[in-house]
Formats: C-alpha cells, sequence, structure tokens
C-alpha cells in the first residue's frame, strides 16, 4: 500500500477527545494489549497527529504519528499497527517468519508467497482467512512486515506451502516508514527469538550464497508492481524454495537416512502414525463432526516428531480423501459429505483395535531395550538414563511433558510402557489351545461367611476364568466334604457363579485347587482362612 509515495491532504494534532476514542478503539482492536500500554502508545500528553493522505492506488488512508514516527494506521474503518508500534509489541499479533531476501520483494509492494515460509518446529500460527498477521525474517523477532491472511493456516497445509499466502499492506522501509514526511528511518531492531530451538543461521547463510537459492528467492513472491502502480503477475520458470531445498538436500526433513524402507513406505506409516495420534491425543467427541482439512491441518500437521515433516502426496495415497476411505475401510472413522466437495469426520470408533499382539513381559522388555541401544539413545555419559526420541516421547510421556522430560531412567521408562500397555491374559489346557483374555485375571477368591443359623460357610468365586466349572467343583466338595453344597449367581459380577460350602472347607479348598489342578498359589486369595491344627494335649 504504501510502496509508493502518497499524497498528504492534511496534518494536525489530535484534540483530547479524539485521544480517548484512538485508545478505546485501540483497545478493541487489539485486546492483548493491556490498560498501560494502550496508554504508552496513545499518551495523553505526547506530541500526536493526524495525518490524513491518499494512497498511490487512490486509497484514503489515516496515519497516527507520535514522536515523528507512525504508530497505527486506519484503511476502511479498520486499525492496523505500523512495524514501529510492533517492535515495541512483537507479540501482538500471529507471526510468520520468512527469509531475508524476501524483503526487498515486499517492500517493493509484492505479497507474500507461502513457499516463502519458514516453518518453525512448533509448527504455523493458527489464523483464519482475513486474520491480520506480522512478517518477521529469519534470526529476529522485529516484525518487517503487515498483511491479511489470504487463506486459513488449515488451507496453507493442506496446499502444501503452496500459492498465495498474505496481502501486504504495510513493510519496513516503505514510503510510509522512509518518506520525508513520516519515519525516522529507524534500524531494523534486532529481537532474539523465542523459539525453543535456536535458527539453523548456517543453512540461511548456505542459502544465501547459493546463486541458485537466491534465484528460487526472487521467484517467491507474486504480485508486483509495474510503474504505473498496476499489479503484474511475476512468472518464473525455476523451482520453488521447497522444492530447490529438497533437491540441494535430497533426504531432508521427510525420510529417515538409517531406514531401509523406501521414503513411500516411511511416509505411510508417518502417516498413519499422525493420524492414530491426532485421534487419541487431540480429537474429542465434541468436535465431530469435524472437516477433513482441518483434521489434516490443525491435528495430523501437529501430531508430526520433531526432525520429519509429513507429506502426504508422497505417501502410496498421494491424497488425504483415499487415505481416510482406507481408514473408513478398517472402521476407525466415518466420512461424510455433508456439503457438496466437502468431506467431514462425522464418528470415530475410539475403542477400535489399534494393535493386537500379544507379547509377554519379557518380551516388551527385550524389544525395548534393543530399540534403545540401536538408536543410540543409552545416555553416553550415564548408562542408567535412556534419551526420549519422538516415538518414546509419543509412546510414554503426557502432553504437559514433552518439551521438559528428555530423559528416563531405565526402571521408568519400563514401568511406564507396561503402564501403556493394555492387560491381558493367557490360561493354557492339557490338549487345549490357549484361551487369551483381554484385562486383568482375578484370583479366585475363597473367603468364610456367618450365616443367620450361626452355621459357617466356605464361599468361593472366580472359577471360571481358569477353566472351572463351578457346578462340578460343587459336586467335587460335596463329596470330600461330606457337607451341603450350592450354586448360586455371584454378587456384583456379571455371568459368574459362586460355590458355597457348610462349614469351613479351605483345607479341602487348597488340596484340590493347589495339588489336583496345580494352580499357582499366587492366583489364590484366602488359603490362610484354613482352621488351625487342634493342639495335642
Amino acid at each position: 500500500m504504501f510502496a509508493k509515495a502518497f499524497r498528504v491532504k492534511s496534518n494536525t494534532a489530535i484534540k483530547g477527545s479524539d485521544r480517548r476514542r484512538l485508545r478505546a478503539d485501540v483497545a478493541a482492536a487489539f485486546p492483548g494489549l493491556g490498560t498501560d500500554q494502550v496508554s504508552v502508545l496513545v499518551p495523553g500528553k505526547e506530541e500526536l497527529n493526524t495525518v490524513k493522505l491518499y494512497a498511490h492506488r487512490g486509497d484514503a488512508v489515516t496515519v497516527y504519528v507520535s514522536g515523528g514516527n507512525p504508530i497505527l494506521f486506519e484503511l476502511e474503518k479498520n486499525l492496523y499497527p505500523t512495524v514501529y508500534t510492533l517492535w515495541s509489541y512483537p507479540d501482538l499479533l500471529p507471526t510468520f517468519t520468512t527469509w531475508p531476501l524476501v524483503l526487498k520483494k515486499l517492500v517493493g509492494g509484492a505479497d507474500l508467497m507461502l513457499p516463502g515460509l519458514v516453518v518453525p518446529p512448533a509448527g504455523l500460527p493458527q489464523v483464519q482467512k482475513g486474520d491480520l498477521c506480522a512478517i518477521t525474517l529469519v534470526g529476529n523477532r522485529a516484525p518487517v512486515a503487515v498483511g491479511t491472511a489470504a487463506m486459513s493456516t488449515a488451507e496453507m497445509l493442506t496446499s502444501g506451502l503452496k500459492g498465495r499466502g498474505f496481502s501486504m499492506l504495510h513493510t519496513y522501509q516503505d514510503h510510509l516508514c522512509f518518506s520525508r514526511r513520516s519515519g525516522d528511518k529507524s534500524s531494523l531492531p534486532s529481537i532474539a527469538p523465542l523459539a525453543l530451538d535456536p535458527p539453523d543461521l548456517e543453512k540461511e547463510e548456505s542459502i544465501m550464497a547459493d546463486p541458485a537459492m537466491q534465484e528460487d528467492l526472487r521467484c517467491l513472491t507474486l504480485e508486483g508492481e509495474d510503474e504505473n502502480g498496476e499489479a503484474q503477475q511475476q512468472m518464473c520458470g525455476r523451482k520453488s524454495l521447497s522444492e530447490a531445498s529438497e533437491d540441494s538436500n535430497s533426504r531432508g526433513l521427510n525420510p529417515d537416512p538409517t531406514d531401509s524402507r523406501t521414503l513411500q513406505e516411511q511416509m505411510d506409516e508417518l502417516l498413519q502414525r499422525c493420524f492414530l495420534h491426532a485421534l487419541k491425543c487431540q480429537v474429542k467427541k465434541a468436535d465431530l463432526p469435524l472437516l477433513t482439512s482441518t483434521f489434516l491441518g490443525n491435528h495430523m500437521f501437529s501430531c508430526c516428531p520433531k526432525g520429519r515433516q509429513l507429506d502426504i502426496k508422497k505417501s502410496s495415497y498421494r491424497k488425504l480423501s483415499k487415505f481416510l476411505q482406507q481408514m473408513q475401510q478398517e472402521q476407525i472413522v466415518q466420512v461424510e459429505e455433508l456439503s457438496k466437495g466437502v468431506e467431514s469426520i462425522v464418528a470415530v470408533d475410539w475403542k477400535h483395535p489399534r494393535k493386537g499382539s500379544i507379547l509377554e513381559g519379557g518380551e516388551v522388555r527385550t524389544i525395548i531395550i534393543n530399540y534403545a541401544k540401536k538408536n543410540d539413545l543409552v545416555d553416553a555419559n550415564n548408562k542408567n538414563l535412556v534419551k526420549l526420541d519422538p516415538i518414546l516421547c509419543d509412546c510414554i510421556l503426557e502432553k504437559n511433558e514433552q518439551h521438559t522430560v528428555m530423559k528416563l531412567p531405565w526402571d521408568s521408562l519400563l514401568t511406564r510402557c507396561f503402564e501403556k500397555l493394555q492387560p491381558a491374559y493367557q490360561v493354557s489346557f492339557p490338549g487345549q489351545e490357549p484361551i487369551v483374555k483381554k484385562g486383568k485375571i482375578c484370583p479366585i477368591d475363597i473367603s468364610l461367611a456367618q450365616r443367620a443359623s450361626n452355621k459357617k460357610v466356605t464361599v468361593v468365586r472366580n472359577l471360571e476364568p481358569y477353566g472351572l466349572d463351578p457346578c462340578s467343583v460343587a459336586s467335587i466338595l460335596q463329596q470330600r466334604c461330606q457337607a451341603s453344597t450350592t450354586v448360586t449367581p455371584a454378587p456384583g459380577a456379571k455371568d459368574s457363579l459362586q460355590v458355597q460350602i457348610q462349614g469351613n472347607q479351605v483345607h479341602h479348598l487348597s488340596r484340590l485347587l493347589l495339588e489336583e489342578y496345580r494352580l499357582p498359589r499366587k492366583y489364590i486369595q484366602g488359603l490362610e482362612k484354613a482352621p488351625k491344627p487342634a493342639k495335642k494335649k
């Protein structure tokens, strides 16, 4: 908007009532600013001018100037901060990052294209189409441009970061900043990034030194302006930044160089993993129906492990719709076209079995130990600690631990892994296939109860999981104990029976279960209730 010289209509000092109105407008437009910050931005007594001007395209703009610098401008009743204001409040707007070579094009009036974005480890900020955004350069949080998003974050990610990303309104070094009528021509300040990982400046320098990459960066912008101020389409036959980066480093962030599988096989596995992780950890029943594009952009991409990049086009599915069709065939999700051409996830089978393999405790321990050693995760300085890679982080860490817990002792790692596994048990009988069931097996419970006639009875529960028929056990005990027995439904247990034998018959039960049925003692509780032997006189 200010790429070319503008014409000033008037420049007047603002009145006291207008200052109060401006403060109210700023507070409403930027709720992230506190009352004190608004008062500093729009001072009560310092010089504050209102400049009415016409941009080179004829737009009527009102600019608010404080201390010789433009701090805000108003266009069609919408209030926008200048870069001078954003240098004081760098977190005022959602911020996107690009390369330094792109700034020259932005100053010339070009819009920012998506291939020019640098995606941070935490992912792109969440914005909607039309939202006001700030643009920064790699390694510096000081904004260099202000614009509006041409599409939502979900749409950006779905597009593969291709196309127009932001319509620029104002940039550092444009005529609003550096004209003789406004701006003190301040140098761009340096504000340290907040990212957990420092920017890869060596990589940036190598890109800047590569003439081919410089040419690619020149082609990142689409809308320039000719000498008459008209929009001009810039065409370029060279590759985009993302494609050029891929060529200069063919393995990039996508594949694992230590994996013998093809890139497509790795991407299929990563796609499946991000899909399941998103369903398990992010999507809730209240979110449904959920646009498939939103599911991909807001949930699946954020579940991608650090150092990996999810690219559906490099998978065997090629398209999200084909992948979701496969997931629907496996009855994990249900996808419907709620409006023409727009698909949504309308149902999720939260109880769908993700994995079906049965592993014994020793096997689990061996798998984890071998995995840690194969991937060089054992701490070199302390062999009792294991470094957590993205896979282990996903498996055992809580959401609030993802960025704080980097290592765990072996015993803690194994304990957490066992806690995440669904328990199961297997019962084997001579000449029969083993019976495997999910859940924990309950021990056979032996107890003594007092009846109304003041007579004791022995009660036995949970015989069925061990392949024992309560009626058969009751019949055997009736003969051996020479006592009456009854079989009744067990209270509080569905489809389970209990055996009652008159008198204290724990001793007979012990011989039957331990010696004849050969059940391990640890699966029987209540054996200590057997009557004590009578003392000899």
